[in-house]
């Protein structure tokens, strides 16, 4: 069963926030400060907040630029992850992912089912690591970022969080590289 160590020392993680929105600006992303405000509330750092466009190539540079970044640790994106024309998040990071998070798309749909029933179907989250950063594609809607944040990312995020987390193998997600191997060695 999950639960905090308390005997373990809580690690700040820095954390960039982009928001995927042809519309949108900083006065009025609400998904965007969502995901500001509770990872501040956690204790972390808010490292970065950006938002692009709807644009592939945008978002793939943005989060390229930030996970090449050593004063950042993980990215979350917010928007992009439905079914239209411009969603386009999923097919602009998936395969720029070193490795895939499986188990986050399938916990976030399990979470989100609770809330919002057959909907969650309409979400294509994702999850990644991208230069030995924490990748994780959020729907654009503050529900969805409060449900991804408060039922996983901040337990994961939380070096304390037993019997496993993020936090304590974040040093080791570069080994292949240490050793001279190329991703995926």
């Amino acid at each position: 069963m999950a639960k905090l160590d308390e005997s373990r020392p809580f690690i700040p993680v820095r954390i960039a926030v982009l928001t995927v929105s042809d519309t949108r600006g900083l006065a009025d992303d609400k998904s965007g400060q969502t995901l500001a405000d509770r990872i501040t509330e956690a204790g972390h750092t808010l490292a970065a907040r950006d938002i692009v466009t709807d644009d592939r190539e945008k978002i793939r540079d943005r989060v390229l630029d930030w996970s090449r970044d050593d004063k950042i640790d993980v990215v979350i994106t917010t928007g992009g992850t439905g079914f239209t024309g411009r969603d386009v998040t999923p097919e602009a990071l998936e395969p720029i992912f070193e490795k895939r998070m499986d188990g986050f798309s399938e916990v976030f749909h399990r979470i989100s089912y609770d809330k919002i029933g057959t909907s969650t179907i309409q979400s294509r989250a994702t999850g990644g690591v991208v230069n030995a950063t924490f990748v994780f594609v959020l729907p654009g809607s503050p529900g969805a970022c409060k449900d991804a944040w408060d039922g996983m990312i901040k337990a994961q995020l939380d070096y304390r969080h037993m019997p496993c987390n993020f936090v304590e193998i974040m040093p080791r997600l570069d080994e292949h590289l240490l050793r001279g191997g190329k991703p995926g060695a």
